[in-house]
């Protein structure tokens, strides 16, 4: 008779472990409640119609994705590149472990990109884009935003004959028949300073261009069509003089266009996506829109995707550093019981729903009003508060990614800090990329500043967003907190736009954090009214009262509101 060993303590603890490996979600759609009635808000009775794509994708990104994505940002499996063939040939080429393709071929399947063939389908688009982040970038995130302000670049400024070429390819969901795109700005002289860009752009006889120059931080360079901005010979310094090209991979021969890879970015995060340095020496391009308005067509239509993409990139990451962090919580044993049992892990996991939440109402809210522009039923002072929008959200979805995710990972304590263990250091590594990608946070705070001086664009926000809260019923209170909170932000705007440029500059962090939170506020209250009317059983009366106490509420003290204890066990137990 064989004698089996009695469990231990290790054997235990080890068992938990698994239980809660088991107890995660096999489907990222159905498990969120909250997108599902985000979803349904915005698209209305579009919302069937697109809800099985939703929930197939959600079940393939919690299962498949996330082990293949898993595995192949183990060490020794990221991209690699070869220049050249064993005879010879000239490749260009970057080989990459065989789960980058099995993923890209499930994401295009979802028909992610090819939602994008007709305009309206944004909000539908990134739900399917918020399920894939929730596995971090993993190699694929930034190739769909970089398509993305392709297709639309293309699709509102590129001539016939360039969009008979080159859109097709790009919104094909078959993956073997598929093209995808990227974007190259930077230079190793400027980053961020785009003016001092110096890629040259000359006019060949045959009515193409020839560029010349190197650009310095290239991501998805595997991509099959380039989207770059090169100065014309003798045109205007700064970025009054950037043109806006199209640079195809392969000529019409089949041959490698002008281009030489000098060597991958080794990076602290997205370490699956492959981002290099290039050298163009007389590459063929085909100019996208008139040449003086390149840069104004790379920011409102390529920067603005890629900033509204990369916030739902940061969101999704938030929505699974709280799925980690909560279901660990409710397994884990310390000190006699479920470590969900203790106020500052509730409070951990209750910061974290809320920002995500905040995230959600504020990124799918932005993605409404592009398709209201998209298929005109949004005016002047709807593209003011987008124009306003997109890049305050960007800034605050990637500080607030970094920070959310570093939560999770101190409910996990040392286990938090393993990458066999968990997603969450994959996830932190991204998010410290996600911070730098579509501009920094200084360069975005200085660009809402100059846009609020040039534009005006508070006022038209302020006034939306001051005639929605007033007709909110159910949650009058904390509609009038945020409504107090936008007068507040009109003085310090107005106190930093009367000022030096130097102060102005100065406190423009301070300024568009408060524009951020206020929007974040008001949007997740008029999504809770929208669900109390519809009947919904929503917590989000209780995420908004933890988020407005945190974030807004003048002289909150959590320790004299004897409903803050009450509050957290009630989110806690939402898990």
């Amino acid at each position: 008779m064989m004698n089996h060993p009695k469990p231990t303590a290790a054997t235990r603890g080890r068992s938990q472990l698994a239980q809660w490996e088991k107890s995660k979600p096999t489907n990222f759609f159905s498990a969120d409640l909250n997108l599902q009635v985000v979803l349904r808000r915005y698209l209305g009775p579009r919302y069937p119609a697109w809800e099985a794509r939703f929930i197939q994708f959600g079940e393939v990104c919690a299962t498949t994705i996330n082990e293949a994505a898993r595995l192949e940002d183990q060490i020794g499996s990221h991209p690699r590149l070869e220049r050249w063939s064993g005879i010879g040939e000239r490749l260009e080429s970057i080989i990459f472990h065989p789960n980058h393709e099995r993923i890209g071929r499930l994401v295009w399947q979802s028909g992610l990109m090819a939602a994008q063939a007709e305009p309206g389908n944004t909000v539908a688009q990134l739900g399917l884009y918020y399920l894939l982040a929730q596995n971090g970038e993993g190699g694929h995130m930034c190739s769909l935003a970089c398509t993305s302000g392709l297709i639309r670049v293309l699709q509102q400024v590129g001539s016939d004959a360039l969009k008979a070429k080159f859109l097709p390819p790009l919104l094909n969901p078959d993956f073997d028949q598929m093209q995808h795109g990227a974007q190259f700005l930077t230079e190793v002289q400027g980053g961020s300073d785009v003016g001092a860009n110096a890629v040259t752009a000359s006019e060949a006889v045959d009515g193409t261009w020839r560029l010349n120059g190197e650009k310095w931080f290239c991501s998805n360079v595997n991509a099959e069509q380039f989207l770059m901005t090169a100065r014309p010979v003798g045109a205007a310094e700064g970025t009054r003089g950037l043109g806006l090209f199209l640079v195809p991979r392969r000529l019409e021969d089949g041959t490698l266009n002008g281009f030489f890879i000098r060597r991958l970015k080794d990076k602290l995060g997205t370490r699956t996506l492959a981002s290099a340095e290039l050298d163009f020496q007389d590459a063929v391009a085909y100019p996208l829109g008139s040449l003086d308005r390149g840069f104004k067509n790379v920011v409102e239509l390529v920067l603005n995707t890629s900033r509204l993409m990369n916030a739902i990139g940061c969101t999704g990451g938030m929505r699974r550093a709280y799925v980690e962090a909560s279901t660990y919580a409710c397994h884990r044993e310390a000190f006699g019981g479920t470590i969900a049992a203790y106020p500052l892990v509730q409070e951990a996991v209750a910061d974290i729903l809320s920002e995500t939440q905040a995230a959600v109402a504020s990124t799918f809210y932005l993605a409404h009003l592009l398709d209201q522009l998209e298929t005109g039923q949004g005016g002047e002072d709807t593209s003011a508060i987008y124009r306003l929008l997109v890049n305050v959200n960007k800034y605050l979805t990637s500080i607030r990614m970094t920070e959310m995710v570093h939560r999770a990972i101190e409910v996990l304590g040392g286990n938090g800090a393993i990458e066999s263990f968990s997603v969450l250091p994959r996830l932190y590594r991204d998010a410290v990329v996600y911070e730098s990608w579509e501009g920094t946070h200084n360069v975005l705070a200085l660009q809402v500043l100059r846009d609020l001086g040039r534009y005006h664009l508070f006022a038209p926000f302020k006034t939306a967003m001051g005639q929605a809260l007033a007709a909110v019923v159910q949650l009058k209170d904390e509609a009038a907190l945020v409504t107090d909170s936008l007068r507040r932000t009109e003085v310090l705007l107005e106190r930093l736009l009367v000022g030096t440029p130097r102060y102005a500059e100065a406190h423009a962090r301070r300024a568009i954090e408060q524009i951020g939170v206020g929007a974040q506020a008001g949007l997740l209250i008029l999504e809770a009214e929208w669900e109390l009317n519809e009947g919904i059983n929503s917590l989000k009366p209780e995420v908004i009262a933890h988020f407005l106490n945190r974030r807004l509420r003048p002289g909150y003290d959590p320790l004299e509101d004897e409903a803050y204890l009450p509050r957290l066990e009630r989110l806690m137990a939402a898990t």
